[in-house]
């Protein structure tokens, strides 16, 4: 009897939750399983993203060794993502790479409207800079009809003739232009010393024989020339180290102890 008694209070000291919480978290949650993260490059931090895709906004960073609360995966474009929350933080939700969680959870991932990371892709997008809304075009005004006669379906047949032409000849003049990729404008998530926090930096892109040179502009003056062989980073014009890691279409790529960049498919390979 005093073995066992023993044995019960190194439980109770040893366990990360009260035992009393347990039967809670199971009734709020009954799909959740507790993952670790594991599996990064020294140094580096999983992204917990607003959405499952590379390119949702990061909501926080979390190391090896973290504690997660794992509410279920799914496959986006073939590359499975888990809808996590951080249990030391609460606010900490998104969603991570099953790749770098451990143990796997087989649940179905929550849907979207329901989970608060869709609510955070929401406020991604709200900061963005949105385009204008285009008015319906008036096809009566272009003709001059409407009032006191409307035009007839020939003309409106004839002018909606002209528009396809002309749609089509801009879309081929943009495909023949040297215009930089939209994905160029608003610059690459980058940072450029230990500690500091992702900023944007600008970027050119160069393509040839399927390889690509993507130029990184720091904000505070000098570049990083990245390159890319094969559909993969390959190097550097830095003689520190190079290397990377995938999160499905987005490279993240680091150069010596310091250098981190973001760069997707797209935008390196025009893909």
């Amino acid at each position: 009897m005093r073995r066992e008694v023993a044995l019960l209070s190194t439980l109770l000291i040893a366990a990360p939750l009260p035992l009393a919480a347990l039967p809670a978290l199971a009734e709020e949650a009954p799909g959740m399983i507790i993952s670790i993260v594991g599996g990064l490059a020294p140094e580096d931090l999983l992204n917990i993203r607003a959405t499952a895709s590379p390119g949702g906004k990061i909501e926080a960073r979390l190391p090896n060794g973290a504690a997660v609360k794992n509410y279920g995966c799914k496959a986006v474009n073939n590359y499975p993502w888990c809808k996590v929350e951080d249990t030391q933080d609460a606010h900490i939700t998104g969603w991570a790479p099953a790749r770098y969680l451990s143990p796997n959870n087989p649940a179905p991932a929550p849907e979207d409207d329901a989970a608060p990371a869709a609510e955070a892709s929401s406020s991604q997008e709200a900061d963005l800079p949105q385009p204008p809304e285009a008015p319906p075009p008036d096809i009566c005004a272009r003709l001059g009809g409407g009032e006191p006669a409307p035009p007839s379906a020939a003309d409106i047949g004839r002018t909606a003739m002209q528009d396809a032409y002309a749609l089509a000849f801009a879309a081929s003049t943009a495909a023949q232009s040297d215009t930089p990729a939209p994905d160029t404008v608003g610059g690459i998530p980058c940072a450029r010393r230990i500690g500091q926090p992702m900023t944007r930096c600008e970027v050119s892109v160069a393509r040839k024989d399927g390889d690509s040179t993507v130029t990184v502009t720091w904000p505070d003056g000098g570049a990083r020339v990245i390159t890319f062989h094969g559909g993969q980073p390959a190097g550097s014009d830095s003689p520190d180290q190079f290397r990377f890691t995938r999160e499905g279409t987005l490279n993240m790529i680091r150069v010596g102890v310091s250098e981190r960049f973001e760069i997707t498919d797209a935008l390196a390979l025009g893909e």
